[in-house]
């Protein structure tokens, strides 16, 4: 009899910047692969570059996760919906997507037969006999069909659930009430994550990541740098991290990095304000990373 398939998340860190774009980072989205099986959470600037950078095929997801639909969660759909459908050869499975108010809006947007903003290019690549003719010496099944997206606006509670993982969502607060935010843990039988997304410090937040294995918070800058303008949006170094201490998770894995607080002169400083609250294993994310778990 064959060992058990794991089921700890595997998670590899594709977007890890802010709205502003670096030379190193960008956006935010992560890939989480449970037994083989991967979810992409958020969708931002240049997403499907990067996950070919890394090694991951979008005809590898069928599962896409939004936090909320700030551009820099979400810019880059189009581009993956399009490439996914229009690389996946006999023919694109349905691509499953999850996300707060807005989801469903947002992906008809982008498809609508009558109104999507990208329906003239599927249109063009359904119909055009060029089109089909490249479509099916890559092996596509004729006739082709449009890209098929399930779209479904979610909250609080349980998102969706399989025989490997459960994913459960709780309000993040952030820019409230012009967007509504989720924070999303993925329960397996080998381990717990929690994506918090954007967030400031709050007790929904803390309550879903209570006990869980790893916490993945946005970090801003460092809490003296920052207004209380800007606390009421987002977390600090020092607010992520006592989040983290108060849930006992395992391992906070900082992500959404304000750029200055991991230039090579402000590490030290960076690293000193995390520990002062948080005694954990500590983990400040990059892009390109495949995510340390805790314990390896």
């Amino acid at each position: 009899m064959g060992a058990k398939e794991s089921t700890t998340p595997k998670v590899t860190i594709i977007g890890c910047g802010t709205p502003t774009p670096t030379p190193d980072s960008f956006g935010s989205a992560y890939v989480v692969d449970i037994g083989g099986e991967k979810l992409l959470f958020d969708c931002g600037p240049a997403t499907t570059w990067k996950l070919v950078r890394n090694g991951i095929q979008p005809t590898e997801i069928d599962t896409v996760v939004f936090t909320h639909h700030h551009f820099d969660h979400d810019a880059d759909f189009p581009t993956f919906i399009l490439t996914r459908w229009d690389r996946s050869v006999p023919k694109a499975k349905p691509l499953f997507t999850y996300g707060p108010t807005l989801t469903e809006k947002f992906t008809n947007g982008i498809l609508d037969e009558d109104i999507g903003l990208f329906a003239h290019d599927w249109k063009a690549r359904v119909n055009h006999p060029s089109s089909q003719t490249l479509f099916a010496k890559r092996g596509g099944q004729l006739p082709r069909v449009k890209p098929e997206v399930v779209a479904k606006d979610v909250g609080p509670g349980v998102v969706t659930e399989t025989d490997r993982y459960r994913i459960t969502a709780a309000p993040a607060e952030h820019v409230e009430p012009w967007l509504d935010s989720l924070a999303y843990r993925i329960d397996t039988d080998d381990g717990s994550l929690v994506i918090t997304g954007d967030t400031r410090a709050c007790d929904s937040v803390a309550d879903l990541a209570r006990g869980a294995d790893v916490m993945m918070v946005m970090c801003w800058e460092s809490h003296d740098v920052m207004s209380q303008d800007d606390l009421r949006t987002a977390c600090s170094i020092q607010t992520a991290s006592e989040m983290a201490a108060e849930t006992g998770v395992k391992q906070l894995t900082l992500v959404h990095i304000g750029p200055r607080i991991i230039e090579p002169e402000h590490v030290d400083a960076s690293n000193e304000e995390a520990r002062k609250s948080y005694g954990g294993e500590l983990v400040w994310g990059r892009e390109g990373m495949i995510m340390p778990w805790p314990g390896g």
